[in-house]
Formats: structure tokens, C-alpha cells, sequence
């Protein structure tokens, strides 16, 4: 079956719950509630426009929300505690930092195989995804990859200079895969890594051609001295001259215009959005948009939110209508629709610097999870 033909045939069986309004307020990312319908984790590049979607917001001209049947959705960010707790009377478990983690941890939901040693059958529905399925891409995949929004990957750097500010890709693939110290237009550049997980470290790496065995000894993914800690889309962890690290240019323009709620961006102005190849990742200064030109380049990537297969087709004993629903693309209140109109959830991303994908088609993914 044409996996979005069974997608599109839920916004008839059962509506996405959601209120709609000319007036509201904007929620920032907040406290995690326990959810009492679905649950959301992974990625940190989608979870801030998640966090307005599934609490409420008025960015993008009317009041929308999105919720499972009409209950709340939780949505859990990458980082923050060490343990989360999902649904009511359920487990403590490690929080799933990164995409491979959220991942991983959707498979443990569904299969009860342990999670960092702690059984969560049930605990999580969706995984937020910053990157696609690459070569685990099957026909009769267990899982599906359902489009979010179009994104960026680009570099961060600190320098109170331009020296820094536009690195080729055989700059950056020649910094990431060196042993030793790097200097470009005088200036000694500190690479940096997000950790092992981390959807926007994979595709940094894969855009510039670095193999993760190939890493140098001088990139580091060090975090308050702790080794392979370090955050994603945080501009707080550049703090000396000449460190870069990889950065979602939709994460930077959401920080930047203040649709997040936080911003790691520091006020100094030393840290910067880097233009690889001379090419900048967004227009516009006071108020910041993704830049067309780079958003389809080979720096530009899907993002995704993935779910079971077997619970999003009405064909299949499993089938969940209301989790169908939540990821319709057709529903103009669903969380991965992306249309135009206010009250759409589509022109909410849009301020968190997100660009439609082109391809809107679900892809299954990992056949054999069971």
C-alpha cells in the first residue's frame, strides 16, 4: 500500500485535535508534563518548533494546537534531566538525546527490548528526526519516515572577524579529519562535534565527506568535562576563538528571531552563522528567513517524525486512528502539515526557519524491527 495513501485516509476517520483563533500567545518551550496521549522524542533540532506546536501558538498569525484525540501531546526535549517520565505510572527512563536515540528508543517502545537497561513498552509513539533512513530504506519496513520540514546544516563559529566566516567544503572536510592543530587566514581553528546520536552531526560529517572513523584527534565532542556530551544547535558551548561546531540554520534562525523561546546565541556578537562555499544559510537582519539557494544545496536535508508502521495503517490490527491523525500531512492542524494559510501548523514552522519539503511521501524504513 502507498504509505500516504493510508495517511491521508485518517483525516476523515478521526480529526487532529486542535483549537484555532485570531487571538492566543506564543509558547516557548517549557516544563514536560506527563502526556496523556502521545509521546514525542529525539532530535533537538525539531523539538522547539514541536514544543510551540503541541503547546499552543500564535506565530504564524492564528492560534493553533495540535493534540492526540484531543489530549495533550508530550513532547520531550533532547536534553534537560537525566530520566523522563513519559505517561502516567509508567517508568523512569534516559532521556533519548539526538535522533538515533529517539529512534532506538520508539524501537524499544514498540518491541520491549530495554532501553539503557529499563523495559518502556508503550512509552513512546513518535521519534523526531533530523535525518533520513539512508540505506535502511524497505518496502516492508516496520517503521515509517514521515516528512517534517526542510532544514540546513551549517557551521558556528566564534571570532570577532570574518576570517572564519566562509569555509569551503574541502576546508571543513580537511579540519574535522585532521590530527592536528588547523590554520585558516591566521586564525587556529578548535573544531567541534555534536555527540554520538546526533542526526545533525551525521549529516554535517556526510555533507563534507568525513567518515565518522575518520574523525581527527583534535575534534572534540567534550561537554563540562564529560567526554561525547556535547549538545546540538547550543551556541553557548563556543567560547573561545576559533572553535566551530555544526548548527541547524533552522535552529539558528528560530533562536535568532526569538520564535524558540530560548536562545544560546550569545549577545556578544562573536559567535556567528558560517556561509560554506561563500553561500548564506539565511537572509534578512533584524528578522532572519532560510535562504532558498542554501536550503537546496548539498547542505539542505529533510527532516522526519517516525512512527510504526503497522499503527499508522487502517489495514493493520494495531491501527491507531488518533496517531494517524497526528501525522497527517493532509490535516491542516497536524504536526507535519506545511501549509501556507495562518491557521495551519505549516506556517507556524515556518518561523522556526523551516522550508516545505518537496517530497511529502512517507518512507518505510527498518523491516525487521519486530
Amino acid at each position: 500500500m502507498n504509505p500516504i495513501r493510508f495517511i491521508r485516509r485518517t483525516a476523515l476517520a478521526a480529526g487532529v485535535g486542535v483549537a484555532v483563533a485570531v487571538f492566543g500567545f506564543v509558547s516557548p518551550a517549557s516544563a514536560e508534563p506527563v502526556s496523556n496521549s502521545y509521546v514525542l522524542v529525539g532530535s533537538d533540532t525539531l523539538q522547539d518548533s514541536l514544543n510551540a506546536i503541541t503547546n499552543g501558538t500564535n506565530l504564524g498569525g492564528s492560534f493553533v494546537r495540535s493534540t492526540g484525540g484531543g489530549n495533550t501531546v508530550g513532547n520531550f526535549d533532547a536534553f534537560g534531566s537525566s530520566l523522563i517520565q513519559t505517561k502516567p505510572n509508567g517508568p523512569y527512563f534516559v532521556r533519548p538525546a539526538g535522533s538515533g536515540n529517539g529512534r532506538n528508543a520508539l524501537i524499544s517502545s514498540i518491541t520491549g527490548a530495554a532501553w539503557n537497561g529499563k523495559t518502556i513498552t508503550g512509552q513512546v509513539d513518535i521519534a523526531r528526526s533530523s535525518g533520513g533512513p539512508g540505506s535502511n530504506v524497505a518496502e516492508d519496513g516496520d517503521l515509517l519516515y514521515v516528512p517534517y520540514g526542510r532544514d540546513a546544516v551549517s557551521y558556528a563559529y566564534y571570532g570577532t572577524g570574518t576570517e572564519l566566516a566562509s569555509l569551503t567544503t574541502a576546508q571543513l572536510k580537511q579540519i574535522y579529519e585532521s590530527d592536528t592543530a588547523i590554520t585558516i587566514n591566521g586564525v587556529e581553528v578548535k573544531p567541534l562535534i555534536p555527540q554520538s546520536g546526533s542526526g545533525t552531526r551525521d549529516f554535517f560529517l556526510s555533507a563534507i565527506g568525513v567518515a565518522a572513523a575518520d574523525l581527527g584527534d583534535i575534534v572534540s565532542s567534550t561537554y563540562n568535562g564529560v567526554a561525547n556530551t556535547l549538545p546540538e544547535n547550543d551556541g553557548s558551548v563556543l567560547t573561545t576563538a576559533g572553535q566551530i561546531v555544526p548548527f541547524s540554520a533552522a535552529s539558528w534562525i528560530a533562536q535568532a528571531n526569538g520564535a524558540s523561546g530560548v536562545n544560546t546565541i550569545p549577545t556578544s556578537g562573536n559567535v556567528k552563522l558560517g556561509s560554506p562555499n561563500g553561500v548564506a544559510p539565511f537572509t534578512g537582519t533584524t528578522t532572519l528567513a532560510p535562504a532558498s539557494a542554501y536550503y537546496s544545496s548539498s547542505y539542505g536535508r529533510d527532516t522526519y517524525l517516525i512512527v510504526e508502521y503497522a499503527r499508522v495503517n487502517p489495514n493493520d490490527s494495531k491501527y491507531d486512528a488518533g496517531l494517524a491523525a497526528l501525522v497527517d500531512p493532509s490535516a491542516t492542524t497536524s504536526l507535519t502539515n506545511f501549509g501556507s494559510l495562518p491557521s495551519t501548523t505549516g506556517a507556524a514552522k515556518r518561523k522556526f526557519g523551516f522550508l516545505a519539503v518537496a517530497d511529502t511521501t512517507p518512507i518505510r524504513a527498518y523491516p525487521n524491527v519486530y
